[in-house]
């Protein structure tokens, strides 16, 4: 069986980087030998099989023929006779588009290897644009390897920015959307995966309400980057080096959201964002599907990251409230997202990216004084119904009030 290794084994391998998954695509074979000798099929759209020992996917040489709009447009086919630079060459980018063979020798017809040197993404034919799919993929590469230099080359942004004028970008499904935006969130550097949306014009339509906010100005006295779409990325950027979780990530990302619909009278001032945003996070995360733990702390982290950030300003029962209402008197509740979030938003600012952010601390210590309240008494003091629970509140805010900011 004439098989070679492909796609981004191959290229993480030239950049010396950890391989986390082999594809093989074989030459000459069909379904039938395949099965004969012990391969699994497992593919829905094209011949794709699982070794029988290592589980690696082998998928039969194919190539495509677009005949809708949209990434399911197609019409593929898989024969004895289809070579390897025929499977190659539509795949997406050049540097995706390299084999080896199992002895690790290399072959590379359209000229990877250079563009892998020269850092650069470049589609490999006329073909990338049939396919709205590889504009997300080219995207989510950025925020992989943005850290080594890599960047979109020319003529590929303009076929991408071409691509979304076409309107070939609206027939992106939101689950795919979500699926690509999500591993993203998980990279080095998330924010470049937004930036080369923008920079092709693709972000208006896939997360026009992230796109809203870039030349929405903030006061220069709390951000001096001033642009608070500029801001939502520095944001997300700090998020990425405080925390590994994609919630966190997307929470700090989306945060001000609502400062997108703030009366341009009023600009730079965004009186009441919190929860101004909150229905237009809602819609964007109905749209992308977006599962509920991402939307859950991204609501909470919109409503009161301000409070956060003034929470010695704030009086006690405000102060319970909040926590009361972001569950950390529960056990396993999520207040350490939170505060990453909200630490992410204060140091996601231009020259403030090293400051401190003693607000957490506070904010947990007052959550430790209302979780160890003794109920007890009130639980067996015979009150009834919602009488209870403002019993509860009221201990909890007296709690919390007996912590004075030194000690906390």
């Amino acid at each position: 069986m004439i098989c070679y290794l492909v796609g981004g084994a191959v290229r993480d391998t030239l950049l010396g980087l950890p391989v986390k998954e082999k594809d093989w695509v074989v030459i000459g074979e069909t379904t039938e030998s395949m099965v004969k000798q012990g391969f699994r099929p497992v593919g829905k759209d094209f011949p794709v099989f699982l070794h029988p020992k290592t589980k690696e996917e082998y998928a039969l040489a194919r190539t495509e023929r677009k005949t809708a709009p949209g990434y399911k447009g197609f019409i593929v086919h898989a024969a004895p006779d289809v070579t390897l630079e025929q499977d190659l060459i539509r795949r997406d980018l050049t540097i995706n588009a390299m084999a080896m063979t199992p002895d690790g020798q290399l072959v590379d017809p359209y000229g990877g290897q250079r563009d892998l040197d020269q850092r650069l993404f470049r589609h490999i034919s006329p073909a990338f644009a049939e396919d709205p799919v590889r504009i997300l993929r080219i995207a989510r590469f950025a925020a992989r390897y943005a850290c080594l230099g890599f960047m979109v080359e020319e003529e590929t942004k303009t076929l991408m920015q071409a691509m979304v004028n076409s309107g070939e970008v609206d027939h992106l499904v939101p689950e795919r959307v979500w699926a690509e935006l999500v591993k993203a969130l998980s990279e080095v550097s998330p924010s470049a995966f937004f930036h080369v949306l923008r920079e092709c014009g693709a972000l208006a339509r896939i997360m026009p309400e992230l796109d809203n906010l870039f030349g929405v100005p903030q006061p220069e006295r709390y951000h001096p980057e001033i642009d608070t779409g500029v801001h939502s990325l520095l944001s997300l950027e700090q998020a990425a080096i405080l925390s590994p979780k994609p919630e966190v990530r997307f929470a700090a990302l989306v945060h001000d959201l609502g400062k997108a619909c703030s009366p341009k009278d009023n600009w730079p001032h965004h009186y009441g964002h919190e929860n101004n945003g909150l229905p237009i996070l809602e819609q964007l995360c109905e749209r992308l599907r977006v599962p509920n733990a991402f939307k859950t702390l991204a609501l909470q982290v919109m409503q009161y990251h301000t409070h956060c950030h003034r929470v010695t300003d704030l009086r006690a029962s405000t102060l319970a409230d909040m926590l009361n209402n972001l569950s950390a008197f529960k056990p396993n509740n999520g207040l350490d997202d939170f505060l990453l979030a909200c630490e992410a938003d204060a140091k996601g600012r231009t020259g403030l990216e090293h400051n401190p952010y003693p607000q957490a601390n506070v904010v947990r210590c007052a959550a430790n004084a209302g979780a160890s309240i003794d109920t007890r008494v009130i639980l067996a003091s015979g009150l009834q119904g919602a009488k209870i629970g403002e019993a509860i509140r009221r201990l909890r805010i007296d709690a919390i009030a007996g912590k004075s900011t030194s000690q906390i």
